[in-house]
């Protein structure tokens, strides 16, 4: 190129908008990341969104028991792992909330107090009348899919236990976030049951969350995944990664993280299963 053809080309550049000039040069990629807060608490980002996932945050020892388990210990048993500033700036930055289920441990009155009621849920459709009541204005409830921002979110179904127990702890879901070729299989509050089987095999996620813990109470079986529970997970689908969550923070789930890690070393699945700790980020 010639010094006059070198001028016009640097001319024409200054007189674009940055914006159109950033795009033309830089593909931007945005890496998918899942952060637990704590429980059943977690910020999925995916496609450049951040999703904020059953919140409960009340301060430690902020509600009253579990009732029926055997013990009368207020949760949850383990405060925040980031101070009220930090969560303050989190909440302000998240794009949407999805809600599995209204028990208070997946969300909780102090939830519902600091996240501003503009904010879209997503929720099941028969919990959309009480997220409502509590003063959300953009409540999206999802029947089957929808997509939105590029991500496909898909409901699932779940069994919260069984017998008399699993039909009092009512209706529960799971959702599938897809984007391109990532893959999050958030299954929710559920025992190994059919809808899982059948979520696995239709969709084969990359990666798999479990609400593990074995939560349970003096009667009846556990009512969301125990480790027998998470390895017929990774027997049905060994490719996906599982993330295990849900454990150390309210006082039905008897299954800490140390009685996994347990079992996990017991069948040499130790890489197979990710168990963070509260706060963590794991690059998906």
């Amino acid at each position: 190129m010639n010094r006059k053809g070198f001028i016009k080309s640097i001319s024409i550049l200054m007189t674009m908008p940055f914006s159109l000039i950033a795009k033309a040069n830089y593909k931007v990629k945005h890496k998918t990341k899942i952060r637990l807060i704590r429980h059943a608490t977690l910020i999925i980002e995916i496609n450049g969104k951040k999703i904020l996932i059953d919140p409960m945050l009340s301060k430690k020892d902020g509600l009253d028991p579990v009732q029926n388990c055997g013990n009368e210990i207020r949760f949850p048993m383990v405060d925040l792992p980031i101070s009220s500033l930090e969560l303050t700036n989190l909440l302000s930055r998240i794009d949407a909330v999805v809600v599995s289920h209204l028990h208070r441990d997946h969300w909780d009155i102090i939830a519902q107090n600091l996240i501003d009621k503009n904010i879209l849920v997503f929720c099941q459709p028969n919990d959309k009348h009480k997220i409502e009541e509590q003063g959300f204005k953009n409540i999206t409830p999802i029947v089957d899919n929808i997509v939105w921002k590029g991500i496909c979110i898909t409901r699932t179904k779940g069994q919260h236990g069984d017998g008399e127990i699993g039909k009092k702890m009512g209706e529960v879901s799971g959702f599938i976030f897809n984007h391109k070729k990532e893959s999050i299989y958030l299954v929710g509050d559920t025992i190994w049951c059919e809808d899982v089987e059948k979520a696995l095999s239709e969709f084969k996620p990359a990666i798999t969350i479990l609400n593990a813990g074995g939560a349970k109470f003096l009667t009846g079986n556990p009512i969301t995944m125990t480790p027998k529970d998470i390895l017929k997970v990774q027997n049905k689908l060994p490719q996906t990664k599982i993330i295990a969550v849900h454990m150390d923070t309210v006082n039905h789930c008897f299954i800490k993280r140390t009685d996994l890690v347990k079992v996990l070393a017991e069948n040499q699945l130790e890489s197979q299963v990710l168990i963070p700790n509260d706060g963590e980020t794991i690059d998906a």
